[in-house]
């Protein structure tokens, strides 16, 4: 049985010139980057070169780009270390009901255990968060605001550079998981997000897992979560993953510009199947089709559960995915989409279809046929 894997949001395959670029550093260039000798001194330089190239994508200063594991540490340090600088003089944070967990878990944190506040901002049932209400929102005791820039369960491209207008203009910093975006969207450096902290994850564009990046804007200098050493410019302390590092500096040089989901070839298979999903009874698209990832198609199904048509679609063959790779082991709806008004016994039937480079026409026609037989046998059960 062929495999058709449609589940990119959550992880891509890696690159083979991305593991060729990588290849080196698991044999002969094995030096830890904080030693001493010529073998770390090798290992350093090369580091140092990868951050280099990194900051040269990103137009940005080599000195704003932390090296972390992935993008749930680069989340975590961006919120948790940038509250705690500024705790002193204000307790106020504000994000989404739509985040990721892991931005989502990092507030449920600080608000529980550190005894800040925290403002969720509310999503329309197409899952867009209103620069309105971030307006509303901000107080004088108001310190960070961090918003996703595209959601991972529907697609939906959030108005980010405005959220950091409005955000720079009352002195407030801004946060965003740009995770979804990067390879997907054009991208002409890090000023388009207008942010002061974004978040950037390797394998979500055919790089390694493992391997992160936080750009911080000088001179913020949030406070480390994990202690040990003085790596990263006394920013996040433990050995950098050189190998990793290497790869997503790679990836980042060729799949960032233009971007590696190529969106118009996309579009076409992803308008195919919104316009399938149409046409099938009690069967919803959720998300916005205005403002949309090209590689990206979420909806609900009446009368059936995630867990159900997943294994359905997995038994021919095809990967999906019921929202966020993180949370696929739990039983519980969509939070995302409880947060655009989807009826519980709805948002527990979420499927999320995000397709890739080399997705085909004739994969989709496959996962069309096929899925209606898995709903009608799910129906059945």
């Amino acid at each position: 049985m062929k495999t058709i894997y449609f589940d990119y949001n959550a992880t891509t395959p890696l690159d083979p010139s991305v593991r060729q670029a990588m290849l080196p550093f698991l044999d002969e260039i094995f030096g830890n980057p904080s030693s001493v000798h010529h073998v770390g001194r090798r290992a350093r330089a090369l580091l140092d070169d990868a951050r280099e190239r990194v900051a040269g994508v990103w137009r940005c200063k080599p000195s704003e780009v932390v090296f972390s594991s992935g993008g749930t540490e680069s989340n975590n340090l961006a919120i948790l270390g940038t509250a705690r600088l500024f705790r002193e003089k204000g307790r106020h944070l504000i994000t989404s009901t739509i985040e990721h967990h892991a931005v989502l878990n990092c507030f449920d944190y600080l608000e529980k255990r550190e005894k800040f506040g925290v403002t969720y901002l509310p999503a329309s049932p197409e899952g867009l968060i209103s620069p309105e209400d971030l307006k509303k929102a901000i107080r004088p005791d108001t310190i960070l605001v961090s918003l996703m820039s595209a959601n991972n369960e529907t697609g939906t491209i959030q108005p980010v550079a405005e959220f950091g207008e409005i955000c720079r203009s009352r002195g407030v910093l801004f946060h965003t998981d740009a995770l979804q975006s990067f390879g997907k969207e054009p991208f002409a450096g890090m000023d388009q997000f207008n942010a002061d902290l974004v978040s950037f994850c390797a394998h979500k564009l055919h790089g390694p897992k493992g391997a992160g990046a936080l750009f911080i804007k000088s001179p913020l200098h949030p406070e480390p979560i994990m202690l040990g050493g003085s790596h990263e410019n006394e920013r996040r302390a433990g050995t950098e993953n050189v190998p990793a590092i290497i790869g997503m500096a790679y990836a980042m040089e060729h799949f960032l510009t233009p971007p590696v989901f190529p969106a118009e070839h996309l579009n076409r298979l992803t308008t195919h199947l919104i316009q399938f999903l149409h046409s099938l009874e009690d069967v919803q698209f959720r998300g916005c089709k205005a403002r949309r990832l090209p590689n990206t198609v979420a909806f609900t199904v009446e009368g059936c559960d995630s867990p159900t048509l997943l294994a359905g679609l997995d038994l021919e063959g095809i990967c999906a995915s019921s929202g966020s790779a993180c949370a696929s082991g739990a039983l519980e709806p969509s939070h995302v989409m409880l947060a655009m008004s989807v009826e519980k016994r709805l948002a527990s039937s979420l499927v999320r279809f995000s397709l890739g480079r080399d997705s085909t026409m004739e994969e989709v026609l496959t996962v069309e046929k096929a899925l209606q037989t898995v709903i009608k046998q799910a129906r059945r059960r």
